[in-house]
């Protein structure tokens, strides 16, 4: 069994971090809970693609991650909704295989798997030289 601690700080609960500050969970003080939700589905996502690409044998580098999320306009406000745009960089001869590969993202990401199965979740590549 893992576990976390989370503090209930001046700002709001927070995560401690081993030797840095620690992360502040409260929109107004750092990042809502649902944003560190959608973040963990973004990075848990970026490293499954990343092991895709390099058992794929795709050489690529990658740049970044933009997450973008809806919720419902009914309180409390479900997420409804994540798309993420991969961008990285792929030679022109792979691209094909590297925007093919992007379905089994969602498939083999822990987080992704673990989320309310109403929540869409979009997956997408835009390559960058």
């Amino acid at each position: 069994m893992n576990q976390l601690t989370l503090l209930k700080g001046n700002s709001g609960f927070e995560l401690p971090i081993e030797g840095n500050p620690n992360w502040i969970l409260k929109r107004e003080a750092g990042y809502s809970a649902v944003q560190s939700l959608v973040a963990a589905a973004g990075a848990c996502g970026g490293y499954v693609y990343q092991h895709i690409l390099e058992n794929s044998k795709i050489p690529y580098r990658f740049e970044k991650i933009e997450a973008t999320y809806e919720t419902s306009e009914i309180k409390p406000e479900p997420l409804t909704k994540i798309s993420f745009i991969f961008y990285v960089d792929v030679a022109e001869e792979y691209r094909g295989r590297a925007e093919r590969s992007l379905k089994l993202v969602s498939k083999n990401c822990p987080v992704i798997q673990s989320l309310d199965p109403k929540i869409e979740v979009i997956e997408a590549v835009r390559f960058v030289d």
